[in-house]
């Protein structure tokens, strides 16, 4: 799924002002300065004037900064290196993470979202890329889960 498809979805959900975005992701690394111009970049569609795609690098110190907003920074860990390469499993585990989803938790966002995710297939899809019964997460999937996390957080 396209990053700047992920960013809009996300802002949308949590309803955030182009501002918070730069916030979020400086609560991952402050030294990541983003500016507002450039988020107002990554929002806009493919064909509007203006549109910036939003890297990798971005969209994961945003993920990360949504975990630290929402869950708080462990001190008592050292930090974690920023991700180079972001996939739709990534997206969709730093999202269970940053808002504390269970297995049951992830059944009812699919079943919001009228995608129905048996639980191996759901299990598969946390698992790391070289095991055996990985399960890379596909666009339509990642898509339901992002309409279904909104339907959650701001009601039907």
């Amino acid at each position: 799924m396209i990053n700047n498809d992920v960013l809009r979805s996300i802002r949308y959900m949590l309803d955030l002002s182009d501002g918070m975005i730069a916030d979020t992701c400086a609560l991952a690394d402050p030294a990541f300065v983003v500016d507002k111009a450039d988020v107002a970049g990554w929002l806009r569609k493919e064909d509007e004037e203006g549109f910036v795609p939003c890297d990798d690098r971005t969209l994961a110190h945003f993920l990360d900064g949504l975990i630290v907003h929402f869950r708080g920074r462990d001190e008592s860990q050292p930090v974690r290196p920023v991700e180079k390469r972001i996939t739709n499993n990534l997206v969709l585990k730093k999202l269970r993470v940053a808002f504390q989803l269970k297995d049951v938790d992830m059944h009812d966002v699919f079943d919001a979202a009228g995608f129905s995710v048996s639980k191996p297939e759901l299990s598969a899809l946390f698992r790391q890329p070289d095991h055996k019964n990985y399960r890379a997460c596909g666009d339509q999937m990642l898509r339901n889960f992002l309409k279904g996390l909104t339907l959650r957080v701001r009601g039907a």
